[in-house]
């Protein structure tokens, strides 16, 4: 018999009890003897000792298991917000989500965050609504927020007795009343369903259940279930429902050999682990594959050359293994559909590819707008080299750390989303490799856009041999454009592999911009070029690339974007004054709060810069009785009216005689 899989994530707000479902599902399938406890730091998924120090899981961490003949493979995802990038990268390997709400606490602003993605990638998902059993809870609230976010229709799969009580119980509802339910909730987005509803029938339970799969794999309808993890209220009734109605990995299936890597970590004993989602194929121990970078599945604009394409990294497997309750085995194959963590595999980064470029789309939930300088606690020179390994190493499984360091320099520069990742990262620096480092106070991470349209134009003919001219036209865009590449010149006026170095050389300069930081949101054409038949050198293009990026920029002019937070307050009404002068005195923008019994609900918009001391003060201000959660809303120009200027990694191409000299290898920085 063909094997089904099913890969599904545990997302939600942190604190919502993700790894306590986990726990309790593994324990329910006999994959594990006892279901952990988070706080007790006894959960299998939270293998970190900064994990069960905290009581919160920092990693993604994947488990496999069987239900009813069907293999189950959960990947547990951190909940807070400076984690969000494994969130992410989970997406790309799921079949769908299980969403996981407080019936106390509501929908929290990083669960509509994680609710937007969810329709972004078009990714089918189920909300548990958990913690019924304790005082306030109040899943009617829940549907109701569920339904203004979300423009999916929600069918309640579950029925709940005693809720907000000790003891509530819960029971999936009976054939008559699905059958019931799903003609009416269905009858807005199927004609079948809206006929039998508007004829005053029912459709057959066999029928409503056909269109319920259907309809929740086509991400237009939402199943709502409830339950206590905490309790194993519900469980076994959502582990039914998760085999019956939602999609198994069938439905992602491709021909080829076609996987991605969606957690990279470092094992003392293995080296590198790879865990892969594998859409189509086959792979066994010693298989040799071949793993593609992220940059190579975006594809060229119709109107411009392509980047030449590298050959693909070639790799050889030597083990591969599977999560199982508490321990690894040796499974020795994937299959298509199947998760498993691969080792071998030197050259693999979280986000890569195996055998062919997925099919699955990415979706965007986290964007570092703080920066750390790192250097050794002691401040010993020699260390450096040892710590931007070390970071390097740690950016291979975290992206976003983007740890970046110029041979030379006396510090490391990395990303970051708060206090707490750098926390997991000083806890790993010491315990994977004896590294005492010290983190400088965050500073914000601006970017820059073009002021307006204008040429940006270099030559480079001199020293001969030498032969390069490059022109653009930069053109502002709306923020959140991001950036786009367009032109294509005849090859007689200048060859295509070389309109190639151009666009590659152009991707890389936006890293830095006139003051130093990211260039974004506007659009390039390459409007002029040139060759010479007998003077160019390969390189040339690679050389005057950055100077005419560098001259349109001094040109035009350099617009400095500062990032914003969106933040959602509760507090006690009394405290409204004191909450909006804080957020006037940050610069930021609020919209009319809601108003029930005594308690305002408010949601602004300020910038990061100065609002990095708000939780603080909030906390002061109300005596700790305001919730407060935020997440990145977007970038603005900058209305401090101050110079942000970013320190430069290398040798500024305005500085044309230093610059040439540089990147023709015969000038070093010091």
């Amino acid at each position: 018999m063909h094997e089904k899989f099913h890969n599904i994530g545990i997302l939600a707000h942190v604190d919502s009890g993700k790894t306590t479902l986990t726990e309790q599902l593994l324990f329910l399938t006999g994959a594990i003897r006892h279901a952990g406890s988070v706080d007790a730091g006894t959960a299998a998924t939270d293998s970190l000792s900064v994990e069960k120090q905290r009581g919160i899981s920092v990693r993604t961490a994947a488990a496999s298991t069987e239900w009813k003949g069907i293999t189950i493979n959960i990947i547990d995802t951190p909940g807070h917000i400076d984690f969000a990038g494994e969130v992410e990268r989970a997406l790309s390997a799921l079949d769908y989500a299980v969403v996981i709400i407080s019936a106390v606490e509501g929908v929290r602003a990083h669960t509509e965050n994680i609710l937007k993605s969810l329709d972004t990638v078009k990714l089918p998902r189920l909300v548990f609504i958990n913690k019924i059993d304790r005082a306030g809870s109040d899943t009617a609230s829940v549907i109701k927020e569920l339904k203004q976010i979300s423009p999916q229709t929600h069918l309640i799969l579950s029925e709940i007795d005693n809720e907000g009580e000790a003891n509530p119980t819960v029971k999936t509802i009976g054939k008559d009343n699905l059958a019931s339910s799903a003609t009416e909730a269905l009858a807005d987005i199927c004609d079948e369903a809206a006929d039998a509803f508007l004829n005053e029938t029912a459709l057959s339970h066999k029928r409503a259940s056909e269109l319920i799969r259907d309809e929740i794999a086509a991400c237009r309808l939402t199943p709502v279930v409830f339950g206590s993890a905490k309790y194993s209220i519900g469980i076994k009734e959502l582990a039914d429902i998760l085999i019956e109605f939602m999609p198994c990995a069938e439905q992602k299936a491709t021909d080829e050999l076609c996987g991605i890597i969606f957690k990279t970590e470092h094992d003392k004993t293995l080296g590198k682990v790879s865990h892969i989602r594998l859409f189509g194929g086959e792979i066994a121990n010693r298989d040799e594959i071949e793993i593609f970078s992220p940059a190579d599945k975006i594809a060229a604009d119709s109107d411009a050359v392509e980047i030449e394409k590298k050959p693909p990294i070639k790799e050889k497997i030597s083990q591969i293994k599977k999560f199982s309750g508490a321990k690894y085995i040796d499974s020795g194959i994937v299959k298509s559909g199947d998760i498993a963590a691969v080792c071998g595999l030197p050259s693999a980064k979280t986000g890569y590819f195996i055998g062919s470029l997925a099919v699955s789309e990415s979706a965007k939930l986290v964007n570092p707008f703080l920066r750390v300088k790192v250097t050794p606690s002691d401040s010993d020179p020699l260390k450096i080299p040892a710590l931007a390994q070390a970071l390097g190493e740690l950016s291979d499984e975290e992206p976003y750390i983007d740890a970046k360091w110029e041979n030379g320099q006396k510090e490391i520069t990395i990303s970051t989303t708060g206090k707490i990742q750098l926390e997991v990262l000083d806890n790993l620096l010491k315990e994977r490799y004896g590294i005492q480092a010290k983190f400088s106070p965050p500073t914000v991470i601006y970017k820059e856009t073009p002021s307006g349209t204008g040429y940006a134009r270099a030559s480079y003919t001199m020293p001969k041999p030498c032969w390069a001219v490059v022109e653009f036209l930069f053109e502002p865009m709306p923020r959140g454009y991001g950036v786009s590449y367009h032109g294509r010149l005849p090859s007689n006026q200048c060859f295509y592999r070389y309109q190639s170095h151009i666009r590659t050389s152009f991707n890389t300069c936006l890293e830095q911009g006139l003051y130093g930081w990211e260039v974004t949101d506007f659009k390039c054409t390459l409007v002029d070029g040139e060759h010479h038949t007998i003077h160019t050198h390969p390189l040339d293009f690679f050389v005057c690339t950055p100077m005419a990026f560098m001259n349109g920029l001094s040109q035009i002019g350099s617009t400095i974007l500062e990032p914003l937070l969106k933040i959602r307050i509760t507090a006690p009404e009394e405290l409204s004054g004191k909450i909006f002068s804080e957020i006037i005195k940050m610069g930021g923008e609020y919209d009319s709060p809601l108003i029930h019994s005594d308690i305002i609900t408010l949601e602004a918009v300020v910038p990061v810069a100065t609002s990095m001391d708000f939780p603080s003060k909030l906390a002061v201000i109300s005596s700790g009785r305001a919730v407060l959660s935020q997440s990145f809303f977007g970038y603005r120009e900058c209305r401090d009216g101050l110079e942000h200027i970013n320190p430069r990694r290398g040798v500024n191409p305005l500085d044309r005689s230093k610059w040439i000299l540089y990147a023709r290898g015969a000038y070093q920085t010091e």
